[in-house]
């Protein structure tokens, strides 16, 4: 697999891979979040491909301490062959090459299955209570 800066002219494939991966949510606009991380120096998709087609993402984002990883997919149909594993580790190098001390990620309830995979390679869960406060309106009540 060949991993890459999600290209401008590809945000439906991947947002696309992200459907069939079940990482969508209603109160999420996938586009806006691709414009977001694509415009930011601090923050990138990154793609797999095999071939020309993409099989694999990560949004990876840095905050000046911590990173933080989004929407992680692997094609349905090529599981299992450690390509989850293989854009983790680009989403690790991406993040330590601009000074992240620690990569981080959040498992949204319901998707609970993934947390193996993610101890798997070194993550682990930690105690802490994530809060939060909405600065914008979900982009289903826009």
């Amino acid at each position: 697999m060949r991993i890459i800066d999600l290209p401008a002219d590809r945000h439906d494939e991947v947002v696309e891979l992200w459907r069939v991966s079940n990482l969508l949510a209603p109160w999420n606009d996938p586009y806006a979040d691709i414009r977001m991380a694509m415009d930011n120096p601090t923050s990138t998709v990154l793609v797999g491909l095999d071939g020309n087609d993409i099989i694999a993402s990560a949004m990876v984002g840095y905050e000046g301490h911590r990173g933080w990883v989004f929407y992680v997919a692997v094609d349905p149909g090529r599981r299992g062959r450690g390509l989850g594993e293989e854009i983790m580790d680009a989403a690790f190098d991406w993040l330590e090459n601009l000074g992240a001390v620690k990569m981080q990620l959040l498992i949204r309830q319901g998707n609970e299955g993934v947390q193996a995979f993610y101890e798997r390679i070194g993550f682990r869960v930690e105690p802490v209570i994530m809060m939060s406060k909405r600065i914008r309106p979900p982009a289903n009540e826009l």
